[in-house]
């Protein structure tokens, strides 16, 4: 089967989902993956065959998109601040705004070769994307990262290997640690940041069908009448662990920014921030520990 006309069919078949434009970036990706064709050589429809095996590979990733999987999870990879990661049904794909709140991270710390080592937790750590970008561009820095998952640590694991850093994965849950849990115990840290579940169940409907169909909905959403349950979970923890003048950073729910100001001013954290993400949404909310 020639390129160009199962170009044509993948059209056919998704642009009334996805739209032209789309639907190509996303037949340049498979074909890259499953065949070793350039984009160009699929924009300028060369007369390039593809053997029966990558055929079947293409039409098992069609059958997948209209059913609105993720290209994501259909690749099995993704890119995060300029890393490769691997993605699974386990983990959340990881988004563009949530880089900015890596950006954030690292921001603080500029320059660090020459200085001391930047203690980071990262809970929720899901993919581990987050984690890793952070032990990537903060040097030196000892990182470690929690979920409650076993199998999005599984995940976490590979793509640190994959970026080649070191990172202290722990199995755990917030909202037990929060109230004693022993794991950290007499361990403090520099910088704590997450990136937890904050879509509350009354917003789904403003969810696309390829999120909440697939991606996992223990690292997504929160009940209407609890939104804040990890923030203060997490609010609470990092009063305990966090050194004098260390840095917890969050990224939120758009609709709660005065309500995480709030929570964090509570909890006597100091010179605290709302920032904006690049759609200039309440995304990402900075504190320091008093």
């Amino acid at each position: 089967m020639l390129v160009k006309d199962l170009k044509q069919l993948f059209h056919k078949e998704l642009d009334a989902i996805y739209g032209k434009d789309e639907v190509f970036s996303f037949f340049f990706m498979l074909t890259e993956q499953y065949c070793n064709i350039s984009r160009l050589d699929v924009a300028l429809d060369t007369k390039i065959s593809i053997t029966k095996e990558e055929q079947e590979s293409l039409f098992k990733a069609l059958e997948s998109l209209k059913q609105h999987t993720p290209i994501q999870y259909i690749l099995g990879e993704t890119e995060f601040y300029g890393l490769p990661f691997k993605v699974n049904a386990n983990t959340l794909i990881p988004r563009p705004e949530t880089e900015e709140l890596v950006q954030l991270v690292v921001d603080a710390y500029p320059e660090q070769n020459s200085k001391a080592k930047v203690s980071i937790l990262d809970i929720g750590t899901g993919s581990g994307c987050i984690a890793i970008s952070l032990a990537k561009n903060i040097v030196p820095s000892s990182v470690s990262a929690l979920d409650v998952s076993a199998k999005a640590l599984e995940q976490a694991r590979q793509n640190a290997v994959l970026n080649n850093v070191e990172v202290d994965f722990v199995a755990g849950d917030i909202l037990t640690m929060a109230e004693g849990d022993s794991a950290f115990k007499n361990i403090t840290f520099d910088v704590i940041v997450s990136n937890p579940p904050y879509v509350r169940n009354l917003e789904k409907l403003e969810m696309q069908a390829n999120v909440l169909e697939n991606e996992p909905h223990l690292a997504l959403f929160v009940a209407d009448d609890n939104p804040l349950l990890f923030y203060k979970a997490i609010t609470g923890f990092a009063v305990q662990h966090l050194k004098q003048n260390g840095q917890l950073f969050f990224e939120i729910n758009e609709y709660l920014g005065p309500e995480m100001i709030q929570l964090l001013e509570d909890n006597g954290f100091k010179d605290v921030q709302l920032k904006q993400d690049f759609f200039g949404k309440d995304r990402m909310v900075k504190g320091t520990k008093g």
